[in-house]
């Protein structure tokens, strides 16, 4: 289908981005890399006057070390990330997500930046990003602002980004030497999960030191698995010890029913990614 008529403007800088945003206000919306937007434009789900198309904004791309976490551009786009030396060396569970995400079109044109604003709790990247306790920064009118991540997905599609804000990079503290893995199960290969586990583990000799857990499409939002780090801390980086930890991933949760399975199917298929994914990054899959 083809959508329906709108204005293009294609700003160069944010500041340039956020006058055409303040201009226009609920009669336009952002494109990053089109690879949501663009779908509900076809099938006119949604009919902007305006689409405002960040992509000619330079500043908005790549990665960079700030020190104690990388700094990731939301324009960035997934192959860039994914193929970054600072993401595998410190944030190596955003490498092993991407991997996972979709197809290797939509990585070279889907942002970092743009797959975080949609929100979509089935998402690739919320969890890991989640995991590894990232920060998002905004601009808008009144300045920039930085969003812990635990504050940044508020409900299904919907974030702490205010209306007249545009999402500009991403913060994420490095997690120097912890193995990682994501496991995602599908029934097709590129679907979006029917449940994901992203886990990060630091090892202190065969003992679990530390474990980070993020839960995908296991609710409205991506999810911590508190429980199941809480769990995991101080624990021998054992079969037995680990399934006894991931037996707690559904704690807090609200998975949904739908044509891929019900909640308790979902529950359970989180049981089993969960031990997976956290032996794998303890090295022991």
């Amino acid at each position: 289908m083809i959508p329906a008529a709108f204005e293009y403007v294609a700003p160069t800088s944010v500041e340039e981005a956020l006058a055409a945003l303040a201009e226009h206000g609920d009669d336009a919306k952002i494109i990053a890399g089109g690879q949501s937007l663009l779908p509900v434009l076809r099938m006119r789900l949604n009919a902007p006057e305006w689409v405002i198309d960040l992509g000619r904004i330079d500043s908005l791309r790549g990665v960079r070390d700030g020190g104690d976490h990388l700094v990731i551009g939301a324009m960035t786009t997934h192959h860039d990330v994914g193929r970054d030396p600072l993401v595998h060396e410190h944030a190596l569970l955003i490498s092993k997500a991407i991997t996972h995400l979709a197809d290797a079109q939509v990585r070279h044109r889907g942002t970092f930046g743009g797959a975080l604003a949609h929100a979509d709790p089935a998402g690739d990247l919320g969890a890991p990003a989640l995991a590894l306790g990232s920060t998002f920064v905004v601009q808008g009118p009144g300045g920039t602002r930085e969003i812990p991540g635990a504050d940044f997905f508020v409900d299904l599609f919907e974030t702490a980004i205010s209306d007249d804000e545009i999402l500009t990079e991403v913060r994420v503290p490095k997690h120097d030497g912890w193995g990682a893995s994501y496991e995602k199960f599908v029934r097709i290969a590129h679907q979006w999960p029917i449940v994901a586990v992203a886990a990060t583990v630091r090892l202190e000799g065969d003992t679990i030191a530390e474990a980070r857990v993020g839960l995908t499409n296991m609710g409205s939002t991506p999810l911590r698995a508190h429980a199941v780090e809480e769990a995991l801390a101080g624990r021998p980086a054992t079969e037995d010890a680990v399934a006894g930890a991931a037996a707690l991933v559904a704690d807090g949760t609200n998975p949904p029913s739908d044509l891929n399975g019900d909640a308790d199917y979902r529950r359970h298929i989180a049981t089993v990614m969960t031990r997976r994914a956290v032996l794998a990054a303890a090295g022991r899959g």
